[in-house]
């Protein structure tokens, strides 16, 4: 009941957006709860009743890509699963796939992740099992119906999920990760990158 409450509600979502701010600007290890609670104008006791701790109210953040990343997971793998039009849907996938994997926020945080991964190992696992690996396997599960259909050659529908992936996202993530947002293409150089990963992809796996 009192997690329903709209004055709760509003605390921790301020709370987040504060913490979120800080540890994109001063890292994990560099922002402090009293910062945190500086910034969401709450008291420390209001953080540690709604998070408990530091580490806690870290996890809800990075967690809380992995319900977007979960949600679009099920929404590729249904319009892969029902496309009429394969190479169509092969390259809208490609393209909302590397419109969701380019936005700032989610590079800033996979990136801070990526920096305490060793502190938090367990929430590394999490997040990549959630988020990344969910994506992966449900292109794989439709992937492998459409190759049951007869619309693709598909030996090892998850080798071709990781294909897939690698050749729509790899380079340009790679480059956006470690030169950071202002490297990532714009729109139609996106459009162009996810079109030629799809051509690529059929060309491999496109029926004989």
């Amino acid at each position: 009941g009192r997690a329903q409450d709209p004055r709760t509600r509003r605390t921790r979502a301020a709370v987040v957006e504060a913490a979120t701010t800080l540890f994109l600007r001063q890292g994990y290890q560099g922002t402090s709860t009293d910062d945190i609670a500086r910034l969401a104008g709450v008291s420390k006791r209001t953080l540690y009743n709604n998070f408990g701790d530091k580490e806690r109210l870290f996890t809800e953040i990075i967690l809380g890509i992995t319900v977007t990343a979960e949600q679009l997971a099920d929404e590729l793998a249904a319009e892969l699963h029902h496309a009429e039009d394969v190479p169509a849907a092969v390259g809208d996938v490609a393209h909302r796939l590397l419109d969701a994997v380019t936005r700032p926020l989610v590079l800033q945080l996979r990136r801070l992740l990526i920096a305490e991964a060793r502190r938090l190992p367990d929430l590394a696992r999490e997040y990549y099992r959630a988020a990344p690996g969910r994506v992966l396997g449900a292109l794989a599960d439709a992937l492998g119906s459409l190759a049951e259909r007869g619309a693709l050659v598909v030996p090892d529908p998850q080798r071709a999920a990781d294909h897939f992936a690698f050749l729509v996202l790899g380079a340009t993530l790679d480059r956006a990760m470690f030169e950071g947002e202002q490297s990532v293409p714009s729109d139609a150089e996106l459009r162009r990158t996810a079109d030629e990963a799809t051509r690529a992809f059929l060309a491999a796996y496109g029926p004989r």
